[in-house]
């Protein structure tokens, strides 16, 4: 029969007895909603799923911000759109972006590569919450044993919204400290303050890492998952640190200013000339060492005397050409060491009047100043500067000719065996605080640019001469004769100059160290030289020629040259109080944890 009554095409059944039929099942079945067994679907089984709400923007933003404080984020099932989740990672990125740029105390500019260089770890990631946010063996049925809506079930989309948010708060609180530190570096001049700094900085990033572990234990409900997982977050955030260094912004070089700060820098618009290998030049060479070695004048009984050796591989920058001839120079004049000074210097335009600062000639070069000093009482005085590399090798160049680098590890081996007992050694390259534990001794002075895990400040083609070298050397040796007085007042002048430049990778932290048995020796020696006073006019430039002579190169004013190492690339930079042992930079600046938006992560 048919019942008019019942709409559909189900009509042709059973006539209703009393009207129309309800959607609902008129006797409840044993199990289902209502019934005998209570809530739930037949046969007990858990409810399906509503289907997923969709939460606004800024809900997304407060429950992020609210897994900070290590609370529930309030999101039930629910998922970002695909629109909800880009704004998200943007406003992320760009809020990481502008907290990064508090380093940068002047000019900067952006660096896409840097930025987008650690974005491997959000991939890396993505993968480990996605494996481990699937339903471990035994584990209870999703959503079962929680409480309405209180944890979050919406899935990997859902954890990558709030896991950009839940760390933000204590990143940004980390890139404030380390602007901070870039940008008011007395603050931290007292041992005490740098203590302070590094307990905010590792408790900050305790904070990072735990808001994020905490944030995605509520979508992994397996222990097991839940500690493979943070296993891999800690070993992302660790290589990210170690690996990738990069800022995403740099000191800005826009060619007006570099223009501006290069007037009157030689060679700062053209390539460097290139050393012409000819046979007559090979000639020169062996002619030139010994003349070297014929004019090198004898140590003088009862006096202790100064000798040099002045190291400087690298062909392709005009810095260490002036830098290193500078240094030569005052120790001439400053140290009563003329004729006593021995400079290895790379250099096309020098092949005919300098010998070549290859690892050869320099364990020539010291096997004949100690015959010709008294190694027991004598002091010799070795300067190297070039750029250095992080396993601490020297940089050379000087194409085409091959020249391999120096180690400090061969320094000492050929120190030792010319028998040279007091010794003062200067490395002015990037890491090169690498060189103090194997150079120290104690009748040795070591200072070097920086610590052995930053880049010092002031290389490059535009630049007058290092940060490093111009304290030190051309400043403050020249007002007193003690190596130790003017390091540690360079050091300061070095980290001021590094803020003002912009240094991007944190403080150089140039360090020194003195052997008990060396100090009494320098002593006495400033002693003398200070009563026998100046026995040459200063010099007046540092371009590469002695003072009063015509200058080859050129040389810039002072205060352009201070304008050039304003903008100079990383080669040299300081501070620290050293005095007797190993000096303390003061604010060690490092990179925040990576966040899941993207940012950079190294200290």
């Amino acid at each position: 029969m048919k019942d008019l009554t019942v709409p559909g095409s189900w009509a042709d059944t059973l006539p209703s007895q009393w009207g129309p039929l309800t959607p609902e099942i008129e006797i409840p079945l044993p199990g289902a909603q209502g019934g005998p067994d209570g809530e739930g679907s037949p046969g007990g089984m858990p409810p399906r799923t509503a289907a997923a709400t969709r939460l606004p923007l800024l809900v997304w933003v407060r429950e992020g911000l609210r897994a900070t404080l290590f609370r529930t984020p309030r999101t039930g099932a629910a998922s970002p759109t695909p629109w909800q989740l880009l704004v998200l990672s943007l406003l992320g990125a760009a809020l990481l972006l502008a907290g990064a740029r508090l380093e940068i105390p002047g000019p900067a500019q952006f660096d896409a590569r840097a930025w987008l260089a650690p974005m491997w770890s959000t991939l890396v990631l993505l993968w480990c919450a996605w494996w481990a946010m699937r339903p471990a063996a035994g584990s209870a049925p999703h959503g079962v044993g929680e409480t309405g809506n209180a944890v979050p079930r919406g899935g990997l989309a859902a954890w990558y919204a709030l896991t950009i948010w839940a760390p933000m708060v204590p990143t940004l609180l980390l890139y404030g400290l380390l602007g901070a530190s870039v940008r008011w570096p007395q603050m931290w001049a007292h041992p005490a303050a740098d203590i302070a700094f590094w307990v905010a900085y590792g408790l900050l990033t305790v904070w990072v890492i735990a808001a994020l572990i905490v944030v995605s234990g509520r979508f992994m409900r397996s222990r097991l998952h839940t500690a493979a997982f943070s296993l891999a977050l800690v070993g992302v955030v660790g290589v990210g640190m170690w690996q990738f260094p990069d800022r995403p912004w740099m000191p800005a070089t826009d060619s007006q200013a570099l223009n501006d700060a290069g007037a009157g820098a030689p060679g700062a618009a053209s390539a460097p000339p290139v050393l012409a290998l000819t046979q007559s030049v090979f000639e020169a060479q062996q002619a030139l060492w010994r003349e070297q070695l014929l004019t090198l004048a004898p140590e003088r009984p009862g006096v202790t005397d100064v000798y040099g050796l002045v190291f400087a591989p690298y062909a392709d920058e005009n810095v260490f050409r002036r830098e290193s001839t500078m240094v030569s120079e005052l120790l001439e004049q400053r140290f009563d060491a003329a004729g006593r000074v021995m400079h290895l210097l790379n250099h096309a335009e020098t092949a005919a009047s300098h010998a070549w600062a290859t690892p050869e000639n320099l364990q020539r070069a010291l096997a004949a100043l100690a015959g010709r000093m008294d190694r027991e009482n004598d002091v010799l005085v070795v300067f190297m500067t070039s750029h250095g590399a992080r396993n601490h090798e020297l940089a050379a160049s000087h194409g085409p000719l091959q020249v391999a680098p120096v180690t400090p590890e061969m320094l000492r081996r050929w120190l030792d065996e010319a028998g040279i007992r007091n010794r003062v050694i200067a490395v002015s390259a990037c890491y090169s605080g690498g060189w103090v534990e194997p150079l120290a001794t104690d009748s040795t002075l070591v200072m070097t640019a920086a610590d052995a895990t930053h880049t010092s400040y002031g290389c490059g083609t535009r630049s007058e001469l290092t940060f490093f070298g111009r304290a030190v050397f051309h400043e403050q040796l020249r007002q007193t004769h003690s190596f130790e007085q003017a390091f540690a007042a360079a050091v300061r002048l070095i980290q001021q100059r590094e803020v003002d430049a912009g240094k991007a990778d944190g403080f150089s932290n140039p360090q020194i160290r003195v052997g008990e048995r060396i100090r009494p020796v320098l002593a006495a020696l400033a002693a003398r030289l200070a009563v026998a006073g100046p026995d040459v006019a200063q010099v007046a430039g540092v371009d590469g020629t002695r003072a009063g002579r015509g200058s080859d190169t050129g040389s810039a004013p002072r205060g352009e040259a201070a304008a050039t190492n304003a903008v100079a690339g990383a080669s040299i930079g300081a501070d620290a109080p050293g005095a007797a042992t190993v000096a303390q930079g003061v604010a060690p600046v490092s990179t925040p944890p990576v966040a899941l938006a993207g940012t950079p992560a190294k200290p």
